[in-house]
């Protein structure tokens, strides 16, 4: 009999069978869309400038990829989260089973991360492509996509068990998500921004996530360390895996 996280994930899988290939597609055309839009017609202005230094396309992929990676986690932890307890009732299934609480959150966030993976390998071969890799290092950048999958889907896991519609993810895309990928040096860096404003990107897992990707990438130092950014990342999992571990419990014994 297999452990019981293990057929949660397997649970994740199955259900995935039906979809991947069109995730398959997204995971391709979206980094060349976004690649030619972004990178070569955009970038082709800023270049003329040469204020980076470096390409604006080689600047911005790695800052796209672990962008990615957080979009790809927030959209498996909000509403399939919610699901399973508002319209589904699959975890409230589970609990009648030897499936504990901890085999839920542990095994839904496996498959959430094996997403977030298969996304951000895909991002990474196209990168590649368009000769954007720079550094045998750019292999890196596919875990630090998991950490930032894990440090962005645990406490959305949190949030997902918390609320009662789904009209409160709006606030989350809101006023999280959108914010991050505009404020976290994804599309330039944050040096120019109030100091206010750099504080909030500081704190948000998608810049460290971005200073270590592109650290990966073109061969580089980050800004305050390897270690630091993946100790910020780490906080970020787990304190957010112990909520979401606390909010699954609550929310099933109601």
């Amino acid at each position: 009999m297999a452990h019981p996280t293990l057929a949660v994930f397997e649970h994740q899988l199955v259900a995935y069978r039906r979809t991947w290939r069109g995730t398959v597609l997204s995971s391709f055309l979206l980094p060349v869309l976004f690649l030619l839009a972004m990178g070569l017609t955009v970038g082709g202005y800023i270049d003329r400038g040469g204020a980076l230094g470096i390409r604006y396309l080689d600047y911005i992929a790695p800052g796209l990829l672990a962008s990615t990676a957080l979009q790809v986690a927030v959209g498996e932890s909000t509403w399939p989260v919610l699901a399973g307890f508002q319209w589904t009732r699959t975890y409230h299934s589970m609990r009648a089973t030897p499936v504990r609480v901890i085999d839920m959150v542990t095994g839904h966030l496996g498959y959430v991360l094996l997403r977030v993976l298969l996304s951000a390998t895909g991002f990474l071969v196209v990168m590649a492509l368009f000769g954007a890799l720079h550094s045998v290092r750019a292999v890196a950048a596919l875990p630090v996509a998991v950490l930032v999958g894990l440090a962005t889907a645990a406490p959305v896991f949190a949030y997902a068990a918390t609320i009662r519609t789904d009209g409160l993810f709006a606030v989350l895309f809101r006023f999280a998500v959108v914010p991050m990928t505009l404020f976290a040096a994804v599309f330039f860096p944050i040096d120019s921004l109030p100091f206010a404003a750099r504080l909030l990107a500081y704190v948000s897992p998608l810049w460290h996530g971005v200073e270590l990707t592109r650290a990966a990438t073109l061969g580089t130092s980050t800004a305050w360390g390897a270690g630091v950014h993946i100790a910020c990342l780490a906080v970020w999992a787990a304190v957010g895996y112990a909520l979401a571990l606390r909010r699954f419990d609550r929310r099933l014994e109601q």
